[in-house]
C-alpha cells in the first residue's frame, strides 16, 4: 500500500521531462526553420539585385547591325582558330613563315569599296574579251584598281553539269591565264540555276572580301568604273541599301511563256512582282550580303535572279534606291552602264 504513491510521483516526473524535451526540440526546430527562411530571403534579395544590376547594364536592344557584327566576329574567331591549328601543324613539319612587310600588312587590313561580279557562262569568251578590252583592267592594272580605288572585278561562273569535262577545263585554263575568275565549285552552271548562282556569288564574295558593297553585273553590260565608284561612295553612310534600276512587272503563269514563274500563285490575284532592281546590274551593301550568307539555307529562289534578290529584302529595314544611272538600256551622260 505504501509503494503506489512513489510510483505515481516517478511517472509524473517522467511526463514533465518528456514535455520539456519536446518543448526544447520544438523551439530548436522553429529557430532552425526561421534561420533558413531568413537565409533564403537574403539569397533572393542578393539574386534580385544582381539581376537588376545586369539588366541595367544591358538594357538597350541589340540592333540588326550589331547582331551581324557579333556573328562576323564569331566566324572570324572560328577561322582564326583553324588557321592557328594549321600553322602549328606546319611548324612541326619545319615550316618557317616569311616576315611580311609593313605595307603588306596594311594592305591586307584595307577595306574595299566594292566587289563586282560579272556573271558569265560557257561559250561567252568573246563577251569576256570585249569587256577586258573596253572597261575591265587586266594583269597588274586589275590589282592596281583594287589597291588604289578599292574595287575588285571578277568574272563569275559555276561548274559544268558534267563535272571535269571540256567546258570546265576551258574555264580553268582561261582562269589560270587571266586570274580574273570566281569559279563557284559547288554551283552548277545552267540557265535555270541563275538565282542560285547569284546567291552563291554573294555568299562567296562576302566571305572572301571585306567590302562596303557587292555588285552583280551581266557579261553583256559595259561599265564606267569611275562613275560606279563615285556613285557608291555617296551611299556609304547608309548601312542597308539596295541600289539599282528599280522596276516591277507581270508574273507569267503559262508554262510555255519565256518568263514563266512556277511560283506565280504566290504573287496574288494581280500577279505582279514586288519592286526589285533590274538584273543587268545592281548593288547591295555589306549588311545585306551578310544577311544572304547567314540565311542561305532558308532564302527561297524564284525563276529569276533579280526577283529573288528583291524578295529577300521585303520586310527588312532596307533602303531601296532607284538610281537611274544603273539603268543599262541606253547610254546617257553620267550613266554607269550600258547594254551591248
Amino acid at each position: 500500500m505504501h509503494g503506489r504513491p512513489s510510483q505515481n510521483r516517478l511517472s509524473s516526473f517522467q511526463s514533465r521531462i518528456s514535455a520539456l524535451l519536446l518543448a526544447m526540440l520544438s523551439t530548436m526546430a522553429v529557430i532552425y526553420v526561421a534561420g533558413r527562411l531568413w537565409q533564403d530571403a537574403e539569397d533572393r534579395v542578393y539574386l534580385i539585385k544582381e539581376i537588376d544590376k545586369r539588366n541595367s547594364q544591358g538594357r538597350s536592344a541589340i540592333s540588326v547591325d550589331d547582331t551581324l557584327k557579333i556573328i562576323a566576329c564569331r566566324e572570324q574567331q572560328k577561322k582564326l582558330s583553324a588557321v592557328e591549328m594549321e600553322l602549328a601543324a606546319a611548324r612541326k613539319e619545319g615550316f618557317v613563315p616569311k616576315s611580311s612587310s609593313k605595307n603588306e600588312k596594311d594592305d591586307s587590313k584595307k577595306k574595299l569599296l566594292a566587289v563586282v561580279g560579272i556573271f558569265t557562262t560557257f561559250g561567252r569568251n568573246k563577251n569576256r574579251e570585249a569587256i577586258r578590252k573596253a572597261w575591265m583592267p587586266t594583269g597588274a592594272a586589275l590589282k592596281k584598281l583594287a589597291d588604289e580605288k578599292g574595287i575588285v572585278v571578277q568574272f563569275v561562273i559555276g561548274r559544268s553539269p558534267n563535272r571535269g569535262d571540256s567546258l570546265d577545263k576551258q574555264i580553268d585554263s582561261e582562269s589560270r591565264q587571266t586570274k580574273d575568275f570566281i569559279v563557284l565549285d559547288g554551283q552548277v552552271e545552267a540557265y535555270e540555276e541563275g538565282p542560285k548562282k547569284m546567291k552563291s556569288f554573294f555568299i562567296h564574295a562576302v566571305e572572301s572580301w571585306d567590302a562596303e558593297f557587292y555588285v552583280k553585273v551581266n557579261d553583256d553590260v559595259f561599265i564606267n568604273i569611275d562613275v560606279l565608284g563615285a556613285t557608291l561612295t555617296t551611299y556609304l553612310n547608309k548601312p542597308r541599301v539596295y541600289i539599282g534600276c528599280m522596276k516591277s512587272g507581270e508574273v507569267f503563269s503559262e508554262p510555255t511563256h519565256k518568263w514563266y514563274e512556277p511560283d506565280w500563285w504566290k504573287f496574288g490575284d494581280t500577279k505582279s512582282y514586288p519592286r526589285h532592281a533590274s538584273g543587268e546590274m545592281y548593288a547591295i551593301s555589306r549588311a545585306l550580303a551578310q544577311f544572304i550568307s547567314i540565311n542561305r539555307s532558308i532564302l527561297h529562289t524564284y525563276a529569276h535572279d533579280d526577283v529573288s534578290a528583291g524578295s529577300w529584302f521585303i520586310g527588312l529595314d532596307v533602303k531601296h534606291i532607284d538610281d537611274r544611272k544603273f539603268c543599262c538600256n541606253s547610254w546617257s551622260p553620267g550613266a554607269i552602264c550600258t547594254a551591248v
